[in-house]
């Protein structure tokens, strides 16, 4: 067993490129994350990648060079990237392989993400208009926690003002114009308490990290991130956020729950030793939850914690340091892959304007609708 490393990361900037399809983003991803690590495309022993709505990641290969890598496919809803880095950690971390590649990424249409017409059996417009997934079932979700930890609109607010400040410092953000609180807070309704500016929106882009075994690390000379720990968990029983008035369920643990709780065992680590999170944030409500469905505080103290700036930079734990998705947006399969990009910044001292005094772990978590997440802990 060795221990495994993040040699090189590459990302395409997320958003929207008409003249770029999605394919194009990840295949420069890929070569950043090559040029990055000083390495060529014939280097690379295995690769793992997915995409929800932009084709095959394998069709990455005639573009990077058919070498006959292996190549797995994966897809695994919003921690698709966070499936694709720990596929990928298994491999070097048994000893299989010493060197490969992860990535994702996406290119999604406008407006709301939609159910399957044919699957659903409901036509396109309802989520058009703004009837699905990352609207109705988020709110619903943070309006039962909020009911239950007396959090208030307020600190959804303060959450997507944070975001907006952060995505401004970051390249590779979408939305790099601050928004200001009373903009967000009286911004258009989409489903209460949920304003515009606290969703974040369907996007476009591509990620690329590339992991090393000790051995060939150092035979490269090279420097990068430990994983120190990495989990992806689905949901148990009983563990559905949103229950119909009618049911009597007594509620289990999240599938993040567990999921940081096997990351925090591997890593032999606390959540008090976290010096940088990334947060799924498909909504100002998610972020909310996850920080305390990770460990970093209890049900409730985020309304203090937000109030008094813990989680903006220089705060006690900094979140989503580059406006995580609500700046960045979120292209399925490369939204997990970013998260570690950004902490793989922050722990080499190359997050600039956004940087993290002395951040030694960064701890990032991905979670994907209706019951997945994925956790995955660094160290400089």
């Amino acid at each position: 067993m060795t221990d495994v490393h993040i040699i090189g990361a590459g990302i395409h900037p997320f958003g929207r490129h008409d003249e770029m399809s999605g394919l194009d983003q990840g295949v420069f991803a890929v070569r950043q994350a090559l040029a990055d690590a000083g390495l060529a495309w014939e280097d690379i022993q295995f690769a793992f990648g997915g995409s929800a709505a932009a084709g095959n990641a394998d069709a990455a290969l005639p573009r990077l060079g058919l070498t006959g890598v292996q190549f797995i496919n994966i897809a695994n809803g919003c921690a698709t990237g966070g499936s694709a880095l720990l596929s990928g950690y298994w491999a070097v971390k048994s000893g299989e392989f010493d060197i490969g590649v992860v990535l994702g990424f996406d290119k999604h249409p406008r407006g709301a993400f939609n159910a399957d017409p044919e699957a659903s059996g409901l036509p396109r417009w309802y989520g058009q208009v703004g009837m699905m997934l990352t609207t109705q079932f988020f709110a619903n979700k943070i309006t039962r926690y909020m009911d239950l930890h007396g959090i208030t609109p307020r600190s959804l607010g303060l959450v997507a003002e944070k975001a907006y400040q952060n995505g401004a410092l970051a390249p590779h953000a979408w939305r790099r114009t601050p928004v200001d609180f009373e903009t967000i807070m009286s911004s258009q309704m989409l489903s209460d308490p949920l304003t515009k500016f606290m969703f974040c929106s369907p996007a476009e882009g591509g990620a690329a990290l590339i992991l090393a075994s000790d051995r060939k690390m150092r035979e490269l000379g090279l420097k990068g991130p430990k994983i120190r720990g990495a989990a992806v968990r689905t949901r148990g029983e009983g563990s559905f956020e949103v229950f119909a008035p009618s049911l009597n369920i007594t509620r289990g643990p999240s599938p993040t729950q567990t999921a940081s709780k096997a990351a925090y065992e591997m890593a032999q680590l606390e959540p008090k030793d976290v010096d940088v999170a990334q947060l799924q944030d498909t909504e100002s409500g998610a972020e909310i939850m996850h920080m305390a469905e990770n460990g970093f505080c209890a049900d409730g103290e985020q309304e203090q914690w937000l109030a008094e700036g813990a989680t903006k930079l220089g705060g006690r734990l900094p979140v989503n340091t580059d406006g995580g998705c609500l700046a960045c947006g979120e292209p399925i399969g490369a939204s997990g892959l970013r998260q570690v990009y950004e902490n793989v910044q922050q722990l080499r001292g190359r997050a600039e304007d956004r940087q993290v005094e002395a951040a030694r772990i960064g701890y990032s978590q991905v979670y994907g609708a209706p019951g997945l997440s994925g956790v995955v802990i660094l160290e400089a």
